[in-house]
């Protein structure tokens, strides 16, 4: 109700000054309870080995640097994945470079992974009281060829792997130049083989496993979904986010900011990204958890997402636009099902 009151003030701002301060508000307003949302009861379930408390989590992007990990679990998240985080800290591309188109409830974005580098990151997660499920979301830096990407995830994925619930390879962001050929077939099985062999020395040596996800983009064809499945589970991968954001302009011709360059998310991305989980589920089957994220601004969405296949979905943009009561709405949606199935 608060931010629904806020929006439109907010919506004056630039969108990523915006964005900071309303992280900052919620900050402030934390030690008086007034960014807590109220607990909706939900049976848990245990996927990948972790025992998720419900089905709705924060996307990667809204808190890169995992500043906010524990105003934002107040906010009733099951989990929370931060990034994408780099082995360097990198600026991103230059501002301004995120866009709202409020009559699509959409947004574009061109950040090109800016974070402040995986060692701070580590620093925050150690500091915070937050103990639930913390997913984190590791890339390249910008200058690193994509020839040479295998060591940057390398770097990540042994620097997080102790206090990571989960690890994602993003492969598929559009704002770091030649990223998403690492989708393709070639590439994408050496990557994943290869993390998947560190993945099982890390095991060994800290007694601990830590499940690895790759997230995929929705502007893929059936053809290269094929491909993308065949190869997780010839690696036994362990979950794949579906989607990120698209190169592609569903519906917004003629919209303010609609021919920005970088990914466009929200409302106008959801009809594929459900296309695309509902054609891994048929590849997958149960064998391959699937977390569904792409417009998904109301509680109807995320009931969508999983009915194409996902086991958990995750939320970003409809945040923006719904306010944090989007949460304990998808929650709430959810979880009935659950009762009445």
């Amino acid at each position: 109700m608060l931010y629904r009151l806020l929006r439109p003030l907010l919506f004056t701002l630039d969108a990523e000054l915006a964005h900071s301060i309303t992280l900052k508000a919620l900050r402030l307003l934390q030690p008086f309870g007034l960014s807590d949302n109220r607990v909706v009861p939900c049976e848990p379930k245990t996927i990948m080995g972790l025992k998720f408390p419900n089905p709705v989590g924060l996307a990667a992007g809204l808190d890169k640097n995992g500043d906010y990990i524990d105003v934002l679990a107040k906010l009733g998240f099951g989990f929370i994945e931060v990034g994408t985080v780099t082995p360097r800290p990198q600026p991103g591309n230059p501002k301004p470079r995120l866009f709202r188109i409020p009559e699509a409830h959409a947004i574009i974005n061109r950040m090109g992974f800016n974070n402040l580098g995986v060692d701070y990151l580590l620093e925050n997660i150690k500091r915070t009281q937050y103990h639930g499920i913390i997913g984190i979301n590791i890339g390249k830096n910008f200058d690193t060829p994509v020839e040479s990407a295998i060591e940057d995830y390398l770097l990540c994925f042994r620097k997080v792997y102790a206090v990571a619930s989960y690890v994602t390879i993003n492969i598929s962001s559009p704002n770091t130049l030649n990223l998403r050929q690492l989708q393709n077939a070639h590439a994408l099985d050496h990557l994943v083989a290869t993390l998947k062999l560190e993945q099982s020395k890390l095991s060994d040596q800290q007694g601990r496993y830590t499940p690895l996800l790759v997230k995929i983009a929705p502007d893929l064809d059936e053809s290269q979904l094929e491909s993308i499945a065949a190869i997780l589970m010839k690696h036994n991968i362990d979950g794949v986010i579906a989607t990120n954001t698209t190169i592609s302009r569903p519906n917004i011709a003629g919209l303010s900011h609609a021919d920005e360059t970088g990914g466009l998310s929200g409302s106008p991305v959801r009809e594929a990204s459900t296309r695309v989980i509902s054609k891994l589920y048929s590849l997958l089957g149960e064998q391959i958890p699937i977390m569904g994220v792409g417009g998904i601004v109301s509680a109807s969405d995320a009931k969508e997402k999983i009915a194409a296949g996902a086991s958990l979905i995750q939320l970003y943009t409809g945040l923006i636009y719904a306010g944090p009561d989007l949460v304990n709405q998808c929650i709430s949606t959810l979880c009935h099902s659950q009762h009445v199935e």
